[in-house]
């Protein structure tokens, strides 16, 4: 019986140390919780706060009831600038050139093929520029302006050419 009794008496006092530690932390917690517009829940400040918290996410109009919409915000757009990259006459014929200089497509010459090149080549480097600027069509075929690529300069056209010839020679 003994045994019993120290039992129940140290189970009653870690019971009761804890329940006063619960009791003490609530407390102390309760205590630290307040903040300085709780103490002057009536301001205001604190009304108007409190009041934006719990305002609805949207608001119904009736008929005949106007909006009132805030000024639209119009900012004007950055002009877009392009990047200005010029390609190498290597660049410009593995990108364009290629695709029938590479196979004689349409007549033209082959970039292998000096003998083809060379009664080009001797009518001057000029009339070669002029030809594949402006388009040429001939006995053997046809070159379309620029090798239909609108979008390369005159002088990315004139590097090709120049590649090309070095190339042939």
């Amino acid at each position: 019986m003994k045994r019993e009794k120290n039992s129940f008496d140290m189970y009653t006092l870690v019971v009761g140390g804890l329940a006063a530690a619960a009791v003490v932390i609530f407390v102390l917690a309760m205590i630290s919780g307040r903040t300085r517009d709780e103490f002057s829940a009536g301001t205001a400040e604190y009304r108007a706060a409190v009041d934006e918290r719990l305002r609805p996410l949207s608001q119904v109009y009736m008929p005949g009831e106007e909006l009132q919409a805030p000024d639209p915000i119009v900012e004007e757009a950055l002009p877009v600038v392009p990047v200005a990259t010029v390609m190498s006459g290597p660049q410009v014929f593995n990108e364009a050139c290629i695709v029938c200089h590479g196979n004689g497509i349409g007549g033209a010459p082959v970039l292998a093929d000096k003998d083809n090149w060379a009664g080009r080549i001797g009518q001057g480097t000029e009339l070669l520029y002029q030809h594949a600027i402006d388009g040429y069509t001939g006995s053997a075929g046809y070159m379309p302006p620029k090798g239909a690529r609108a979008d390369l300069s005159d002088d990315e056209i004139k590097g090709a050419v120049d590649y090309m010839v070095s190339e042939a020679q």
